[in-house]
């Protein structure tokens, strides 16, 4: 089992938003924090457009600009850029043979499944040693002094 990603909630609260934002179209963004032995802290995401040309309801697309002001806001925020996140616009929170694909390894990849009521729930994962496939990472948000997991219900405030 892959170790626990955490969201702080202002991390949380901006892939929510974003996702909710672009709807019915697929959102995307980076994920910053840093890693120590208890899992994966997130405390910011960064929000890009998709770059996909033709169906964003289906995929998306980061460039490679984007990627690169990702990689300089970790430097500047003494943060590490550890994933990416995009929604599934009516389907589930489960990555696509696409998804697949395109994966890096070591990044998470947090997927939030979103409907016209919000997002219903989210899912991280990560490539696989071999890269052949995801492993699931535990999700949680914290809450008020609690961790939730998104998986579990709709988790608009």
């Amino acid at each position: 089992m892959k170790a626990r990603l955490n969201f702080e909630p202002a991390a949380w609260d901006v892939v929510r938003a974003d996702a909710e934002r672009a709807f019915p179209n697929e959102c995307c963004g980076f994920l910053f924090g840093l890693e120590d032995a208890q899992g994966r802290h997130l405390t910011e995401a960064l929000p890009v457009d998709n770059a996909q040309t033709g169906d964003q309801r289906r995929r998306f697309a980061i460039t490679e600009r984007d990627y690169l002001r990702a990689e300089r806001h970790a430097l500047a925020s003494g943060l590490q850029l550890l994933g990416i996140y995009h929604s599934h616009p009516r389907h589930p929170a489960v990555p696509s043979i696409h998804d697949l694909r395109v994966a890096l390894p070591y990044f998470s990849y947090l997927i939030a499944s979103v409907y016209p009521e919000g997002v219903h729930h989210a899912r991280s994962w990560q490539l696989s040693d071999s890269g052949r496939f995801f492993e699931e990472e535990p999700l949680f948000v914290q809450r008020e002094g609690a961790a939730v997991s998104p998986r579990l219900s709709i988790t608009n405030p």
